[in-house]
């Protein structure tokens, strides 16, 4: 669609394309701009209970990439709405999705990402974050100081829970587990969230102060 002015509430993706041979770079476009919104391998019946036009994504330019042969920038614009409000996994999912393996193209690479405002404020930011951690750890004014436990893999959870304990009544504000530990046959996660609580509510009590630790729940 060269003849598209794009919205100031368009998402805007330039993609790098490789035409499959004998496949002209408009029609190359047209197709990413299609599989990574509303088309399909054909037409459906289904394609008239909706506005098409309205949802669909449109290749509004092409340009000749210099010094490499039969590849191109095709620039798309997606509409807003194509979009979960607030959503990163399906923002990528559209537009770097299942289009990469589309027949009619040999290579294709997503070069830049233009993301308006009015989608990026729909992003309310993480659940947690630094004042968040300050007020539940009720420290202010210093940095807070934290370690990882140590050795990261082998401790049973009752010794790990102890580690916690000697951490924490040493003068730390937290502690947390290493990305490694997960839920081993030698400390299965839910005994390590039994002795780390423990370690934490007998830390808190004879500091005075409230102490935390972050398990690795992925």
């Amino acid at each position: 669609t060269p003849d598209y002015e794009t919205k100031d509430t368009d998402i805007l993706a330039a993609f790098r394309v490789t035409p499959q041979p004998g496949v002209p770079p408009e029609e190359a476009g047209a197709a990413v701009a299609a599989e990574s919104s509303t088309g399909t391998w054909t037409t459906v019946w289904t394609d008239g209970l909706t506005s098409l036009d309205r949802y669909k994504g449109r290749c509004y330019h092409i340009e000749t990439v210099v010094g490499e042969e039969n590849q191109y920038i095709a620039y798309v614009a997606y509409p807003l709405d194509l979009f979960e409000e607030g959503s990163v996994t399906n923002m990528f999912t559209s537009i770097v999705g299942n289009v990469f393996g589309f027949k009619a193209l040999r290579a294709l690479r997503l070069e830049d990402l233009r993301i308006p405002p009015s989608y990026s404020k729909t992003f309310q930011g993480p659940p947690h974050g630094i004042q968040v951690e300050r007020d539940k750890l009720n420290k202010y004014g210093r940095p807070l100081l934290g370690c990882t436990i140590k050795p990261k893999l082998g401790l049973s959870a009752k010794n790990y829970g102890r580690a916690v304990y000697e951490c924490l009544r040493g003068g730390l504000d937290f502690t947390k587990d290493d990305e490694n530990v997960n839920s081993q046959p030698f400390m299965r996660w839910r005994d390590r969230f039994v002795f780390c609580a423990e370690a934490i509510y007998k830390a808190q009590a004879e500091t005075g102060e409230i102490k935390g630790h972050y398990l690795n729940a992925t």
